[in-house]
């Protein structure tokens, strides 16, 4: 990832899923949605998948779920748990799809368990993390029912729409890297402009 507009593009995808989290998710939390968390873990694992499409770098996924996580931090309240899911999720998907999402390859099989492990890998280590090391006080009165109660129930939620949503959006990305090689500055300029309105956005709504 030594070229800047690989970087752009990842801190594009970075700042939609963090965009999505701050404006989308409020809407969904407001408006009490069943199982809100579930349809933004869905759209990360589609920004994701769209993502290694175009940047198929090991390490490319954990980066953009940081910069997601610090979208979040800038322009929303700071809930701790909410940004430690997202990087969790970024974590998981990059290990998975470094193992199985292979550059050039467009099986469907890979990308599919890629969104599944990603899903409930990603669920398990927060819920781990944030029960039993972070000690974050509505999981630990919960303890391990709430853990499983989370990986096995939002987990797989997650995991049936990550094993749709991941072949998708990847097989998208893929189709988009030909246009964007042949057009990397026109690529670069449209990905800078979405940043800025991205992070314009995010000061002034959020």
């Amino acid at each position: 990832m030594r070229d800047r507009k690989t970087w752009v593009l990842v801190l594009m995808f970075g700042s939609i899923w963090g965009f999505s989290e701050v404006f989308a998710g409020e809407f969904l939390y407001a408006h009490g949605v069943p199982r809100a968390s579930i349809w933004l873990t869905v759209f990360a694992l589609f920004m994701l998948a769209f993502a290694r499409g175009l940047v198929n770098c090991p390490g490319s996924s954990t980066l953009i779920g940081a910069l997601a996580a610090l979208f979040k931090l800038v322009n929303a309240a700071p809930f701790w748990c909410h940004l430690l899911g997202i990087v969790c999720i970024g974590l998981v998907f990059d290990l998975g799809a470094t193992a199985w999402m292979k550059k050039g390859q467009r099986r469907r099989l890979p990308a599919a368990l890629t969104g599944i492990v990603t899903a409930y890998g990603g669920y398990a280590l927060f819920a781990v993390t944030i029960t039993y090391i972070a000690q974050y006080t509505p999981w630990v009165q919960g303890g391990l029912p709430m853990v499983i109660r989370h990986v096995l129930i939002g987990g797989s939620l997650a995991a049936v729409s990550g094993a749709f949503m991941v072949p998708l959006g990847y097989e998208l990305g893929l189709r988009s890297e030909t246009a964007v090689e042949r057009q990397r500055d026109w690529a670069f300029a449209g990905s800078l402009v979405v940043l800025v309105v991205l992070w314009t956005l995010g000061r002034v709504i959020g």
